[in-house]
């Protein structure tokens, strides 16, 4: 195994994490990617390695560095986010305090751990002196936490093979995980006074027999198959909005859904779905001005344990703790769907730890060093070694 140096490594864990990236699209005063990209790039850069900068929006910065290969095995990119979500509620978000083996701040678990781990492990095959077959690409991507612009922009212009997407598993291999689609519904009503019900169509109360319907969906999802990792389908009433004051008729309203996706639903039956929902509501009421907008889809992930790449990760975690991983889907949207669409064999691993998107969050470093070891290992067997 790849001898992974600690000190480097804890190291560098706290410097990500002192630095304030926190996504503009999610907190107003989100500062972004573009100093923690500054200082990735700058690491990069003294490990030898070729580092590219890409800002596809503004001020939105991802980084690549890439260690080159002979060019006669396959290429493998290492992608961890950058972005973090807000730090309301946190007493010292940028502390990178270390206790008890655990680093705690903003991002440390989601995801900074896992991007120290990334240049860890390339560090670790430069210092032993490995020459891979194939190119590593270590990817510090933007925006994962609201749009994914980062990973979107380079998975259009930077092909590899292979792609290990480090969100945090625990060291589980993860193969699978749920996608979603954001849907809008609006009804429309006729706004009065609130003295004159004859000149009043109340949009909420037909809104409220719209969700009642949705609700009966709910209930349906909830009783089909499972997938045999990430569970079943799920739907949500996430927001409802409508009116203006108490003495008037509300004249619109606006209700937001999430439905969760499994492996094997697409967009277009999500779609269906709800637009038979909405046919019911207007055959009940043919008054009924209902309409609905797609807002976002992503797709959920899969990839078979028998693929090269995780083949290769589940081997070298086995190397690293002594035992088969266990093989894991997840819940929650990653990175992984955007480059397994483009055709990349694609599988999640990353660092034990907690508290992502809470108050209090936390890696632990052993697991970050396990990592690195992990990625470094996996690399000298999907790439190859080069004479």
């Amino acid at each position: 195994m790849t001898t992974v140096d600690r000190a480097f490594l804890d190291g560098l864990v706290a410097d990500l994490v002192r630095i304030n990236s926190v996504n503009p699209g999610l907190s107003p005063d989100g500062p972004g990617e573009r100093d923690i990209a500054a200082f990735t790039a700058t690491t990069l850069e003294r490990l030898g390695l070729t580092v590219t900068r890409h800002e596809p929006v503004p001020g939105r910065v991802s980084v690549t560095g890439r260690l080159r290969g002979t060019g006669m095995g396959r290429s493998l990119m290492l992608n961890a986010h950058v972005d973090t979500v807000g730090v309301e509620g946190m007493a010292d978000p940028f502390s990178g305090m270390i206790r008890d083996g655990r680093l705690y701040g903003r991002g440390a678990y989601d995801m900074k751990g896992a991007l120290a781990a990334c240049i860890g492990a390339v560090k670790a095959l430069i210092d032993d002196g490995v020459r891979l077959a194939g190119d590593l690409i270590v990817a510090a991507v933007a925006d994962e936490e609201d749009a994914s612009i980062g990973t979107m922009d380079l998975a259009g212009k930077i092909h590899v093979d292979g792609a290990i997407v480090t969100e945090p598993t625990a060291l589980d291999l993860c193969v699978a995980h749920k996608g979603f689609v954001w849907i809008e519904l609006v009804v429309e009503g006729r706004a009065a006074h609130g003295s004159r019900p004859e000149l009043g169509v109340d949009a909420n109360v037909r809104m409220a027999r719209v969700l009642a319907r949705v609700g009966d969906l709910i209930d349906e999802l909830a009783d089909r198959a499972s997938h045999r990792l990430v569970g079943p389908p799920s739907l949500h009433i996430a927001t409802v909005s409508g009116g203006t004051g108490l003495s008037t008729y509300a004249s619109r309203c606006v209700a937001g859904l999430e439905r969760r996706t499994i492996p094997g639903e697409t967009e277009e039956q999500v779609l269906h779905e709800i637009d038979g929902v909405l046919e019911a509501a207007r055959h009940a009421d043919p008054s009924l001005l209902v309409a609905r907008r797609h807002l976002l889809t992503r797709d959920p992930f899969e990839v078979a344990v028998t693929s090269p790449l995780a083949r290769a990760v589940s081997a070298s975690i086995e190397g690293v703790l002594h035992h088969p991983p266990d093989v894991v889907g997840d819940t929650p949207w990653m990175d992984s769907a955007i480059l397994a669409a483009h055709g990349v064999d694609t599988v999640v691993c990353g660092p034990d730890g907690a508290g992502a998107h809470a108050v209090e969050e936390w890696v632990d470093l052993d697991s970050v060093a396990r990592l690195a070891e992990v990625l470094a290992d996996a690399a000298r067997r999907y790439c190859g070694e080069g004479d």
